[in-house]
């Protein structure tokens, strides 16, 4: 098993250092409920589909990420409190090269 370490600021501002497998295909959203970083039904809605945007995060750190599908695009572009630096978790995988990610969630909805 390989796990890498990421850093998630959640909703209300604490910051969270926690180990990511690398192995089983998940991404940050899943990481995020796994560690019950945000209140049950608030985040990853959609199942991790691009079809909400409840798992929006800002990216703090400078790791190059994949580019953004055009799903991801389209849901960011209807979703709140968006930042230039605003993606969906569900669209990012953990892999080796993410060890150190920083991430902070978005605010929930209204």
């Amino acid at each position: 098993m390989s796990d890498i370490k990421i850093k998630i600021v959640d909703r209300d501002g604490v910051l969270h250092e926690v180990d990511a497998p690398t192995d089983m295909n998940m991404n940050l959203m899943e990481v995020v409920r796994s560690y019950e970083l945000a209140p049950e039904g608030t985040i990853g809605i959609c199942g991790g589909m691009a079809m909400c945007a409840s798992c929006q995060c800002y990216i703090k750190s400078d790791h190059l990420l994949p580019e953004k599908s055009d799903d991801e695009e389209a849901m960011l572009a209807e979703a709140f409190f968006v930042e230039d630096n605003s993606r969906l978790g569900c669209q990012i995988h953990m892999q080796d090269n993410l060890d150190g990610l920083e991430v902070e969630l978005a605010p929930e909805e209204q």
